[in-house]
């Protein structure tokens, strides 16, 4: 049995601790089944941002005409776009396991491993496993695509998953989609400006319905002119006929339909990796998603092990993960106490439009019987905005009667970066107010999101 000081299970999120447990002068072993770098380097986020670039730059040239600027998207070379992209992200892991390899302090198992006892891990060596142990593990063993047992004949039909369809070097002709969530928004966008013909199968009524509702619904509204959608069935059943897919779906109503393509993604969630991980001989404490349990040091149920990221669920996304990975940094490895915030989290969905919120929806808010105001503002209310010609986006936020910002939503260019303003003032402390007075440079598309809070804050005089 191997002795370290710090086991990391998981090289996305873990290999954050990892090195700077290494440079704290720790002996650590990295354990990571695929490559580090986790899901968003080598599954996720990183290629699918990469890919969808080149998406927004196709739709851009496409909606040159409305500019009075005569261009035209003459070809795409899709597979040369997809082998780019898959090379530069292989390049950047590959980079990574040499530094781990290259570090002192760091042995990296580039295998599969898996709990064996509360701070025991098995990790495989060849023909036999090798048993290592520490004081202190942390497990960021990530998510992994989701599908549902419902639907009859995954076992039977091929079909794409969200890691499938990042490195597919066939552009095909139809794609169905099942899901409607933000990786089928995010691949819809990316197909259908590449030039698939894509069809999505959702059960929400609307896309994204995780998001406030007048937000999901300017987004459905906005796919619903470039994609056939199907929203309001669930998928039943998968067949093959010659070389297409056909997807049965079912609605609530009873009523049935069948959509086909050449290529099918399903795109209905992640779950948790705790099985691949074998938390159960850890005696990890799990919810019924199986997720694993922490308190507010992101300690588990079983003292010295920590659990970070996608697998511990308190939100799935890297950004909250890195963070999450600095607080186990100072308990864990530094022996520090903190107790974990997330002030100001915010998150994004890449689609045409972008989507960026952060906060409680509108309905969270009235669920909670509090005392609320709404001020929404539209994008072409800016001289920004009108020149973007983005006349389907605004902002909405949603101050407390006190003045706080209980949550901003926000549809239309850029707004992934837009949302940063309210994000930061809300770490700071900043209420509703603040931003609303905050001068903004002019013109810029900042005002969409001034003029929202200033339209529950009524600041200043807007002229004629």
């Amino acid at each position: 049995m191997r002795d370290y000081d710090l086991i990391v299970l998981g090289g996305g999120t873990g290999n954050i601790v990892a090195a700077a447990a290494a440079d704290e002068g720790l002996d650590v072993a990295l354990v990571e089944r695929d490559r580090l770098g986790g899901t968003c380097l080598n599954r996720g986020c990183n290629p699918s941002k990469k890919l969808i670039h080149r998406a927004d730059v196709v739709e851009t040239v496409q909606q040159a005409n409305s500019f009075d600027i005569d261009a035209s998207v003459n070809g795409v070379a899709f597979g040369e776009i997809v082998d780019e992209v898959t090379t530069v992200i292989t390049e950047a892991a590959e980079e990574k396991a040499e530094r781990a390899r290259e570090s002192d302090n760091i042995t990296f198992y580039q295998t599969d491993g898996r709990f064996i006892d509360e701070r025991t891990v098995e990790v495989d060596t060849g023909n036999s496993g090798e048993a290592l142990t520490a004081e202190n593990v942390v497990l960021a063993g990530g998510s992994r695509p989701l599908i549902p047992d419902a639907i009859d004949g995954t076992d039977q039909i091929d079909f794409l998953t969200s890691t499938d369809a990042l490195r597919i070097d066939e552009q095909p002709d139809h794609l169905v989609i099942v899901g409607g969530g933000y990786i089928a928004v995010e691949m819809a966008h990316f197909f259908g400006a590449m030039g698939t013909e894509v069809v999505i199968v959702g059960h929400g009524d609307v896309l994204v319905d995780r998001e406030d509702q007048d937000i999901a619904e300017r987004l459905t509204d906005a796919y619903a002119d470039k994609h056939e959608l199907h929203l309001g069935f669930e998928a039943t059943a998968l067949a093959a006929d010659d070389d297409a897919t056909i997807v049965t779906a079912e609605s609530d109503d009873g009523d049935e339909i069948e959509v086909e393509g050449d290529e099918l993604l399903i795109a209905t969630g992640r779950k948790p990796n705790t099985d691949l991980w074998n938390v159960e001989a850890a005696n990890l404490e799990t919810n019924e998603k199986g997720f694993v349990q922490t308190n507010e040091y992101l300690e588990t149920s079983v003292k010295g092990v920590w659990a970070v990221g996608d697998i511990a669920g308190n939100y799935m996304f890297k950004h909250s993960g890195d963070k999450e990975a600095e607080y186990v940094v100072e308990n864990a490895v530094r022996e520090n106490r903190q107790a974990v915030e997330y002030p100001g989290m915010a998150h994004a969905v890449f689609g045409s439009p972008q989507v960026a919120g952060l906060g409680k929806t509108e309905s969270e808010v009235e669920d909670e019987n509090r005392d609320y105001d709404v001020g929404t503002f539209e994008y072409d209310d800016t001289a920004l905005g009108t020149a973007l010609a983005a006349d389907a986006d605004f902002a909405k936020a949603i101050v407390g009667g006190d003045g706080d910002v209980l949550g901003f939503h926000i549809i239309g260019p850029h707004a992934s970066m837009l949302i940063h303003e309210v994000s930061t003032a809300v770490a700071a402390g900043a209420d509703a107010e603040t931003i609303a007075e905050t001068i903004h440079v002019h013109p810029a598309l900042s005002e969409v999101v001034q003029g929202a809070f200033r339209q529950i804050r009524d600041v200043a005089p807007s002229g004629i």
